[in-house]
């Protein structure tokens, strides 16, 4: 498969800034879907690099149409799809975390659900990126929805050897999740182990409430965080989001140093 735009963008931000950082609306989470609109507007404002829209459980239909059409109509940034399921798809993303969760025990999750919603992401000109996601402990909404197999926290070496594999089986992306609105994020040593063991970029999400956090897990390895929770409950998402970009590019730039 060709590398697309949005791919193309991902790799050359990790290139140039050492790492980069997305933010995920997941409209649901919000009172209005304009208020998530305008979280993702403040996040553009702030200068992530990319915008995601999704989430576990209800996050597609008109719903997700009128929030991803309004967020591309009034900011200048990709918008890529986190799909909770074979529904969390609209013609208006440039592309999708095309997902196989790796530690699921239902195999819907790792090639079932892609193959029913393929046709469709081809049809709608939609770009897939080829991610492997795992799953970490506490795991959360995701975690039970997508029956994972949690990878225990002091066991940094599985998440790893199950990276490598996603790799070995041709991901261009790998993913450790903790859920959203996880008391703490990814253990650093699990961070640094993933990242070692790969060659491929390397996202963390979940669990990230503090600059420091974020810091941490870029400093470890991490090519890219996403933030959600902190973002959605911050009452001023521009002001925050900056402070989260600034520590980010910080990091990032070290590596290439």
């Amino acid at each position: 498969m060709h590398i697309g735009k949005v791919e193309k963008y991902i790799n050359k931000k990790i290139e140039e800034d050492g790492a980069m950082m997305s933010v995920v609306i997941d409209p649901v989470d919000y009172p209005s879907p304009e208020r998530a609109v305008a979280t993702a507007v403040a996040a553009d404002k702030a200068g992530v690099d990319l915008i995601a829209v999704g989430g576990s459980i209800g996050a597609q239909g008109k719903l997700l149409d009128h929030v991803v059409k309004s967020i591309k109509e009034e900011t200048g940034k990709m918008v890529v799809l986190f799909p909770g399921n074979i529904g969390t798809v609209t013609p208006y993303a440039d592309g999708i975390y095309y997902m196989s969760m790796l530690n699921s025990r239902n195999p819907y999750w790792i090639t079932h659900a892609q193959a029913l919603a393929a046709p469709l992401i081809k049809s709608l000109g939609i770009e897939p990126l080829p991610i492997g996601y795992i799953v970490v402990e506490p795991g959360g909404t995701v975690g039970w929805v997508g029956d994972a197999n949690e990878i225990p926290r002091n066991k940094p070496q599985v998440a790893a050897a199950l990276a490598l594999a996603g790799e070995f089986m041709g991901k261009r992306i790998i993913f450790t999740d903790v859920g959203s609105a996880a008391p703490a994020p990814v253990p650093v040593e699990m961070v640094s182990a993933v990242k070692k063991a790969i060659t491929i970029p390397y996202l963390v999400a979940g669990g990230i409430r503090t600059l420091k956090d974020a810091g941490d897990i870029i400093k470890a390895g991490a090519d890219w965080i996403q933030i959600g929770t902190a973002a959605e409950k911050a009452k001023d998402p521009e002001k925050l989001l900056k402070e989260y970009v600034k520590v980010v590019k910080q990091e990032g730039r070290k590596k290439n140093l």
